[in-house]
């Protein structure tokens, strides 16, 4: 948890620091996200990275700040005008690993590759010579393209070895390729003989072994000088999963910022908690995300929908099954070195008593496919290594005796073949499941997001209060989110396809029809592609539509894997999914089907938007508003969802001297972060506010000590019904009145709801 007396922020606001928009940049954004109600400014990462890099995620150094990205000056002038407006300063850190794209731009990765185990940063990364025969295996040469490797000015400490326009140093005092400390392979090699370990299956990012304290100490000298000068005041880890010790690495961090707010990115599986005793505040915000999603997802719409996926793909989909087997075939396939560490470290603990190495892989394998969360932290995670071992017993009872032998080497929490496995069972999860099956199932792709299962269709009010009271009970200041970096759609493209849930049989009678008009091979990725269409689809779309709509189509269809891939696509697959893409804009048939659905489900949607940010805003947990989502945030994946924003226009908006036809979102997002902020004794508690009436599943309403947020839910049954009729809410003693209107309220939903289907409850006496 965060030091007593350290600042906890209200909210926070997301920006992506990038060349283009550099920290200068978002020091003068700041006043408008002041106007806007925001307590601190969010950033991506800042560390030196790759050139050119969008993202920051590719460190090269750690000890100083990204030039491209306003360097220190940049960042001394964004923390002045943060501290001038009474603002707070939180940064994304990359603990796990460093980009290696360019050996050249990372001076400890190029130290390694010259003088190999010698280095004095070797024991920064985490490699396995033995495995290499002295050597880091580095897989980037194309098939059958050898010949264009060379020595450069050979016999000189300065020489290098050039692939093309890539540059790897020469040892010292030697002139042949046979006497370096790495060695240039295949990129197919990856798959089996890759001996360093990366972030997931990025061949350029290599993982760096913080749990050595001199190592850390070494990687956090620009993040220690941040804290010590008073420029940051928290910090967002990205992936921990990737650590060795990600308890032992907070409680580090924790020691150098003197118990700062931190936060995790963290994925929970529905049911796991983070760990209790780590020092965080807690998540970045999916676990939120994805009950904010359900509670406003009808779930009369399962079975229909289910039907329909079915249906489009021939047999019932069987969600568990398809996510052990897609892990497996990770596992199998671009993961399958990281196994083969694991085999090699379970054999060399268990020595002459091992099994047979092919068996040995192919139970870790199995493991690894079975685990039902991102990773388990020993010795309180037992009970998932013990429903893995449950389950791989059950799918291979033919590895029962490999699998005997490996349950106590995998529940030795000092173990270095458990440790690695915890280190692995994320990464299989990530690309077998969020990057790969989310992209095979589609019967509603608004639950097919980053920390959420899409086999959970809803949940009710109900289990929502409980779990709020929970929420604001262990980790009251965890990050609330509905849009980030790396969401598979933004906010009000979920927003919109939640409406289908409503209305699955309008769903499959467009989706026939666009089916039959714009075909594609395979009608269940259809589905899924036609479902971003509409999601991103508004009556004023960008001129840049079809190019994102293309961008997004190729990378879905590639990562689902099943039918083209990024290595061996699929030309004719892939030209007739392109195909479809362009109907949207050239064929009049398709954009009539696409008008006339979208006329129908646009303004329950807009209610689904409204409520899903009012909620996050006011729930328990310390809200963040991804950049440019106080408008419509239509963003698909990425590198779609890191586009530029245009501020100017925003703050016009807020100003009211330009129009946007989402300015009543802007409006709810501005009047709650500022209640927030300025009234934080009004968001201490959590009690659920009941409604009477028959329209009284419709709405999700709450006081948070002072602060009521009431939000419409499932829009469309409501209209059906005829509106709220005589539903009234259950009020807590006092005069209330809404912020958003002004108005006084008695509770009768069809009053206080007639303007906005959200209300921004307090006392007007308050």
């Amino acid at each position: 948890m965060t030091a007593p007396g350290r600042r906890t922020p209200h909210s926070t606001y997301r920006l992506q620091v990038s060349p283009d928009f550099t920290l200068h940049d978002a020091a003068r954004v700041l006043p408008y996200l002041h106007d806007l109600g925001v307590d601190w400014v969010y950033l991506s990462p800042l560390l030196a990275s790759e050139p050119g890099s969008t993202h920051g995620y590719d460190v090269v150094a750690f000890d100083h700040v990204d030039p491209e990205r306003g360097g220190e000056e940049g960042l001394a002038a964004l923390s002045a005008e943060a501290r001038r407006l009474g603002m707070g300063v939180l940064v994304d850190i990359v603990p796990n690993h460093v980009g290696v794209a360019t050996p050249s731009e990372d001076p400890w990765w190029w130290d390694v590759l010259r003088l190999g185990r010698a280095s004095e940063h070797a024991s920064a990364f985490d490699v396995d010579w033995a495995a290499g025969d002295g050597r880091i295996l580095i897989p980037v040469i194309g098939d059958d393209d050898e010949d264009a490797i060379r020595v450069v000015r050979p016999g000189t400490d300065k020489g290098e070895v050039r692939y093309h326009d890539q540059r790897f140093p020469l040892a010292p005092g030697t002139s042949t390729l046979e006497e370096q400390h790495y060695e240039l392979v295949s990129w197919r090699a990856a798959d089996d003989d890759l001996n360093y370990r990366r972030f997931f299956a990025v061949n350029t990012l290599a993982a760096v072994r913080v749990e050595d304290p001199e190592v850390f100490a070494q990687t956090h000298v620009e993040v220690k000088r941040w804290f010590d000068e008073g420029l940051v005041d928290g910090l967002r880890v990205d992936h921990p999963d990737g650590l060795r010790d990600p308890k032992r690495y907070l409680d580090d961090l924790a020691a150098l910022t003197g118990g700062a707010y931190v936060l995790v990115e963290k994925i929970l599986e529905p049911g796991e908690r983070l760990p209790a005793e780590w020092a965080t505040a807690g998540t970045t915000g999916y676990d939120a995300l994805a009950l904010i999603d359900r509670v406003l997802t009808d779930p009369a719409g399962e079975a229909p929908l289910t039907a329909l996926e079915d249906r489009l793909r021939g047999a019932p989909v069987d969600w568990a099954q398809m996510v052990h087997d897609n892990k497996r075939a990770v596992a199998d396939g671009i993961l399958h070195s990281e196994v083969l560490r694991i085999t090699r470290e379970v054999t060399t603990h268990l020595g002459d008593d091992a099994p047979d190495e092919d068996a040995v892989a192919d139970a870790v394998a199995e493991l690894l496919a079975c685990f039902p969360v991102y990773r388990s932290y020993l010795p309180e995670g037992r009970a998932h290594l013990e429903e893995a071992f449950a389950l791989a017993r059950e799918q291979r009872p033919d590895l029962s005796d490999t699998l005997a032998v490996l349950e106590p080497v995998l529940h030795d929490e000092w173990g270095q073949p458990a440790r690695r496995f915890q280190q692995t069972s994320g990464m299989v999860m990530a690309k077998g499941v969020e990057d790969c099956s989310f992209y095979r199932w589609s019967r509603l792709t608004s639950l097919n997001e980053v920390g959420a299962d899409p086999s959970v269709f809803a949940v009710d009010v109900d289990a929502f209060h409980v779990a709020m009271a929970d929420r604001q009970r262990d980790w009251p200041d965890a990050m609330v989110t509905l849009s980030t970096h790396d969401t598979k759609r933004g906010e009000d493209v979920r927003a919109r396809i939640t409406v289908l849930a409503e209305e699955p049989g309008h769903w499959e009678r467009a989706l026939e029809e666009l089916l039959r008009l714009a075909p594609v091979p395979d009608p269940g990725f259809g589905s899924l592609l036609w479902q971003a269409v509409l999601g991103a689809w508004t009556p004023d779309h960008a001129d840049d539509l079809r190019e994102r709509l293309h961008g997004y189509a190729e990378k879905a269809m590639r990562e689902a894997g099943d039918r083209t891939t990024w290595t061996e696509p699929d030309e004719a697959y892939e030209s007739a999914v392109h195909a479809a893409v362009d109907a949207v804009f050239d064929s009049d048939e398709v954009r009539a089907v696409l008008t006339d659905l979208a006329a129908r489900i646009d303004a329950p949607a807009q209610a689904n938007s409204l409520a899903a940010k009012l909620v996050a805003i006011t729930m328990p947990g310390v809200p963040d508003v991804y950049q440019g989502s106080e408008l419509w945030e239509t963003s698909l994946v990425d590198p779609d969802n890191r586009r530029p924003v245009d501020f100017d226009h925003r703050a016009a908006v807020l100003a009211g001297t330009d129009e946007d036809d989402a300015a009543t979102k802007l409006h709810v997002t501005c009047t709650a972060l500022t209640l927030r902020r300025e009234r934080p004794e009004l968001f201490t508690g959590y009690a659920p506010v009941e409604a009477t009436g028959d329209r009284a599943g419709h709405v999700v309403a709450f006081d948070r000590g002072g602060a009521i947020a009431v939000a419409t839910r499932l829009p469309v049954g409501l209209a059906a019904a005829g509106g709220w009729g005589d539903t009234t809410l259950d009020l807590p003693e006092g005069r209330w009145h809404d912020l958003l209107t002004g108005l006084d309220t008695d509770g009768r939903l069809a009053d206080l709801l007639a303007a906005h289907p959200v209300a921004l409850l307090v006392r007007r006496d308050s």
